[in-house]
């Protein structure tokens, strides 16, 4: 068995959609980033990548790539769900909390679990997405960005 974490926070910014767990939220900014900047998915990817040893998504999908400008974190965790299967890993579950002080997320919750467990071909009831917000404190409590954290919890199929 192997634990990983993973952590993302990026800024609120006018003229983006608000991308996160691979689902559009309604809202009236985004987050900014290279990528569509979905917190939840990089945080994710993060704690897979690391829990199977194989780097962070910097390594794999590098801001400074054009390639990556644009792109749905959800694709992109896909490739992650790919390299982790190659390195000989099976998904158990993943945990994970989005802080957040606006918009309220419990509507899209579910669908955040469907979208995250498609990409990672396993069942939905493996994943877990929490929401929360910090009480008016720091920088997701001033509303100035979203941030998320995740762990999850691989098998080695090998066994060795």
């Amino acid at each position: 068995m192997r634990i990983g974490i993973g952590y993302d926070a990026h800024r609120l910014t006018e003229g983006r959609s608000l991308i996160l767990g691979g689902v559009h939220i309604p809202f009236q900014q985004g987050l900014d980033g290279h990528s569509d900047a979905d917190v939840l998915i990089h945080a994710i990817m993060d704690a897979l990548l690391g829990a199977a040893a194989l780097g962070d998504i910097g390594t794999h999908f590098p801001d400074n790539d054009e390639r990556y400008r644009g792109a749905a974190s959800i694709d992109l965790l896909k490739e992650v769900a790919h390299m982790i299967t190659e390195a000989g890993y099976t998904v158990l579950n993943i945990d994970s909390i989005l802080i957040a002080q606006a918009p309220r997320l419990a509507p899209y919750i579910e669908k955040m679990c469907l979208q995250i467990a498609y990409a990672l071909a396993i069942k939905p009831s493996c994943i877990s997405v929490k929401a929360t917000t910090e009480e008016q404190m720091g920088f997701t409590g001033a509303g100035e960005g979203i941030a998320a954290k995740a762990v999850c919890l691989l098998d080695n199929r090998q066994k060795g």
